[in-house]
């Protein structure tokens, strides 16, 4: 074999050898700016950092044909907790984890488990059942639609809602004349006792609250006193169980999500019910460890009795049906949407001291 003919076949071979190792194609980098005016520290912040993104990364990689330029945006840089649904609407975030509860008149069916205390303390159970019914009834879908925004999951955070005070407390006749922190719904569960009121608030402004004494208690669940130092400035629990409820939705600017790949956006649909489901399962794994925790800290935790939560229940006005009634006027299905979640609750195990079956 003369030299020309080694050469040919040697420069043949790594050629081929070339296109054998070289990718097709090119990888496209979609830009995602998510944001959340809550701090980097909170639960549902930290696992969108830890678990979306890294999922979402890893759905992707499985073909290469896209790869996201994550920018994340947290702790009132771009908006502050309760500006994330505005935020995203206007385009100042692509993706965002809005506090529904903040907008209990732009996206009332998002409180179907507010409605509804004293049923179910699983979070798991929550979210899944609120989940599934925001993708069976229009109506959760139609709400964030109208924020110029696409819903992808609900995000239950809290395995149940508690009492937080400076002074001990041991019934709910202890919580007469006293004003209680809170945050939308769950100030109407005071309406039954008396003179007592609640205040609006936040998880990031409850311990000054406390701390001020602008109010004596505050409604808050066990993870989130733990990470916000609650024991400090109000050392005792009062354990009523309150139940779950779901607070946080994932959602996507309508107009950003009409520009993505189906790939990707199948990927972020898909990521977005795992990191519900994850989650939920968090909260419920870190309930009890946060209770050690808030205790380790100097906290007290005293138990009502199931007789008292009773009492306190039937003393709360009918709020769910006036929920789906208020549902029923805007043309969507309240009563079978109420009615619905708490059948996929009892299907689950979990029947409420009180029912708020629609009449």
């Amino acid at each position: 074999m003369n030299h020309w003919i080694k050469k040919t076949l040697v420069g043949l071979s790594v050629a081929a050898c070339c296109i054998t190792t070289a990718p097709a194609f090119a990888t496209d980098t979609i830009k995602a700016v998510v944001i959340d005016g809550y701090p980097s520290r909170a639960l549902w912040v930290k696992e969108f950092t830890n678990f979306f993104i890294p999922a979402v990364d890893a759905r992707l990689a499985k073909t290469g044909n896209y790869k996201m330029d994550w920018q994340e945006s947290y702790g009132g840089s771009i908006v502050k907790p309760k500006g994330v649904l505005e935020g995203v609407k206007l385009g100042l975030g692509d993706i965002g984890i809005v506090t529904t509860i903040f907008h209990s008149s732009k996206l009332p069916s998002q409180a179907i488990a507010a409605v509804t205390p004293f049923v179910s303390s699983d979070a798991r159970a929550v979210s899944k059942a609120v989940d599934e019914i925001a993708k069976e009834f229009p109506a959760m879908q139609n709400e964030f639609k109208k924020q110029n925004q696409v819903y992808l999951a609900t995000g239950v955070v809290l395995d149940t809602y508690q009492i937080f005070s400076k002074k001990e407390i041991t019934s709910v006749k202890d919580l007469e004349g006293s004003k209680v922190a809170g945050a939308g719904m769950n100030l109407r569960y005071l309406e039954g006792i008396k003179d007592a009121a609640g205040v609006r608030g936040g998880l990031t402004n409850f311990y000054n609250m406390v701390q001020t004494g602008l109010v004596d208690h505050a409604m808050l669940w066990p993870e989130a006193a733990a990470t916000f130092k609650m024991a400090e400035v109000a050392p005792f629990m009062l354990d009523v169980s309150l139940g779950a409820v779901n607070s946080k939705t994932v959602t996507v600017n309508a107009d950003y999500w009409k520009k993505l790949p189906d790939e990707v956006k199948t990927a972020l649909q898909t990521v977005a019910v795992d990191y519900r489901d994850h989650l939920a399962g968090l909260a419920m794994d870190r309930a009890a460890e946060s209770i050690k925790a808030y205790e380790a800290a100097g906290g007290k935790v005293t138990k009502l009795s199931d007789e008292e939560r009773k009492a306190w229940v039937d003393s709360i006005p009918d709020i769910a049906t006036e929920w789906a009634e208020n549902l029923n006027k805007r043309g969507e299905d309240g009563t079978k949407m109420l009615n619905a979640y708490l059948g996929k609750l009892k299907d689950a195990g979990h029947v409420g001291v009180r029912d708020w079956t629609a009449k």
